[in-house]
């Protein structure tokens, strides 16, 4: 009877473990990602994206993640992906936080979902689909 409770309790064990690593998962799952094609003055296409797809000059989109919007544009911060500083300079706002140089795209007929409280938002949420960003706003889309 020992074997198996102990068989029990490490089944148990594994199963709340699995369970922790999907909800720590989800925790880290990013919202505040956007691809844009960043392929220089020979290029000039707008593209956003909230999934990695490649500009229509053939490059991969960069990745940017948003530290603020304002109206509809979005201010991203250009630096290495998975980066998560928050906000910009303080003594120069053409760089976010970590000292990158900042993008403005406009989300504007993008079909691209985004936060905005109020003209100038920093919940920093996108998305390819309708919801709910992080203030409790719905998510908005600007056709045209």
């Amino acid at each position: 009877m020992k074997r198996g409770g102990v068989l029990f309790c490490l089944v148990l064990l594994v199963l709340l473990l699995a369970a922790f690593m999907v909800s720590a998962k989800a925790a880290e799952e990013r919202h505040d990602v956007l691809y844009i094609c960043n392929c220089g003055p020979q290029c000039n296409s707008s593209s956003v994206s909230t999934k990695q797809e490649d500009c229509k000059c053939g490059r991969p989109m960069q990745w940017g993640h948003v530290i603020k919007t304002e109206g509809n544009d979005a201010i991203l911060c250009m630096c290495a992906e998975g980066c998560k500083c928050s906000g910009l300079d303080p003594k120069d706002p053409s760089k976010c936080a970590c000292g990158n140089p900042v993008k403005r795209v406009s989300l504007k007929g993008t079909g691209i979902y985004f936060c905005n409280c109020g003209g100038s938002c920093t919940c920093n949420t996108v998305s390819d689909k309708p919801g709910r960003c992080k203030c409790g706003m719905d998510l908005k889309k600007v056709d045209s």
